[in-house]
């Protein structure tokens, strides 16, 4: 009985935590009490070199069921990241090049190993199966939906509605992402609520070739650190690869409101423990000794306890002590370049606006002198060590 109850509630925590919607939860639950192994699937566009927290919530949700015996299906988008996903964005998505997917998915099983157990996991590329079809399969394939449902999507229909151009290449998205289903054979699909409509014309797509169509689990989005969608593009993401001390310096800048959606989507802290976080920050707790203990637990999953407590030494003494980190980022640059072109080149300000701002504010700040620096058509004539606003220090070498 005891045995049973344990399981019964580990089904339960993996259909709730981190899942926004499942489809079909009833027939996805008696499967997983059958004690059948099912076939998972997470797929990933390569359109950035970095796998982000964002990413992670899928990831980890793969790992949960993988903790339970089932197979894992990773599949690197290298096919549907040349066309591009319509998904979430507002206005046409460029083609990639086969060039830049393939730089940028060089180390993506790496980062996905930090993660789930990829010596049990099955790996593909889709541009195994998509980029051998011709006209004739992908009609009939696109004979599964209809253009309407397509264009009745809600931000299809915005960018319509305000003439924005809508490639015709984007309807084949959802067709190639549902026979990727087709050939792993899933019986469950994991992914954002914005990819909503792919997963159910995966659906479709199993029943056109007389397979059971898949149950899909949905993922909630993140916000980055500067409370948008966690996204490469915006340049507010924490990568798996991050360095601990960058790591760590990050999950400390995010907002306070994020801080137990960070604990519950991107870690595995035992719900209790992050229920007593909750209330104590609504007893007045400083938001910043639960973010630390945040911060160390995700320095933790992907690096070690040992890198975790150097990096939030090396934080505190940054932050509490105002002193210079022990390790800070070095960026090596061509003696004469402008100096604002480094900072908006590597993300340490949103534009060369906001750059100008800092410099006109005497935000910026030359360690090496303790001067402030306020031309912002400065050139980099030697090694330096910067303070950035009141978080970022970077190390400038020649």
């Amino acid at each position: 009985m005891e045995h049973k109850l344990s399981k019964f509630n580990k089904i339960e925590e993996l259909l709730s935590r981190g899942v926004e919607e499942v489809i079909d939860k009833a027939h996805l639950e008696n499967k997983l009490k059958s004690g059948k192994q099912l076939r998972i699937k997470l797929g990933i566009d390569p359109t950035s070199p970095n796998i982000h927290l964002g990413r992670s919530i899928p990831l980890l949700k793969l790992r949960d069921f993988q903790k339970l015996g089932h197979k894992i299906i990773f599949i690197i988008g290298d096919f549907t990241g040349l066309i591009g996903d319509a998904s979430d964005k507002d206005s046409e998505r460029p083609i990639l090049s086969e060039d830049t997917v393939n730089e940028n998915l060089k180390t993506y099983i790496e980062q996905a190993a930090k993660i789930i157990d990829i010596n049990t996991a099955e790996i593909y590329r889709n541009s195994e199966w998509l980029g051998g079809l011709g006209y004739l399969e992908i009609g009939r394939q696109a004979d599964a939906f209809s253009l309407n449902e397509f264009s009745s999507r809600e931000n299809i229909d915005r960018r319509m509605t305000e003439g924005k151009r809508v490639a015709l290449r984007e309807v084949f998205y959802p067709l190639m992402q549902g026979y990727d289903s087709v050939k792993v054979r899933a019986d469950v699909e994991i992914g954002g609520t914005d990819q909503r409509f792919n997963l159910l014309t995966g659906r479709d797509m199993q029943r056109l070739y007389k397979q059971e169509p898949q149950d899909i689990v949905t993922n909630p989005i993140i916000e980055g650190l500067d409370g948008r969608k966690m996204s490469s593009s915006f340049g507010n993401s924490v990568n798996l690869f991050d360095t601990p001390d960058d790591m760590f310096g990050k999950i400390m800048s995010l907002k306070d409101e994020f801080i137990i959606k960070y604990f519950i989507l991107l870690t595995r802290i035992d719900l209790k423990i992050i229920n007593n976080y909750e209330e104590s920050l609504k007893n007045g707790t400083n938001p910043r000794d639960i973010k630390m203990k945040l911060a160390h637990q995700i320095v933790v999953m992907y690096h070690n306890n040992e890198f975790a407590n150097l990096a939030q030494s090396n934080w505190e003494k940054t932050f509490s002590d105002k002193k210079i980190p022990d390790v800070i980022q070095t960026i090596k640059v061509n003696k004469g370049v402008i100096l604002v072109d480094v900072l908006v080149e590597h993300s340490l300000v949103k534009s060369k606006t906001d750059a100008r701002r800092l410099f006109e504010e005497g935000a910026i700040k030359n360690l090496d002198d303790g001067s402030k620096i306020n031309d912002s058509k400065i050139k980099v004539m030697e090694p330096l060590v910067l303070k950035i606003g009141k978080k970022t220090f970077i190390k400038i070498s020649l």
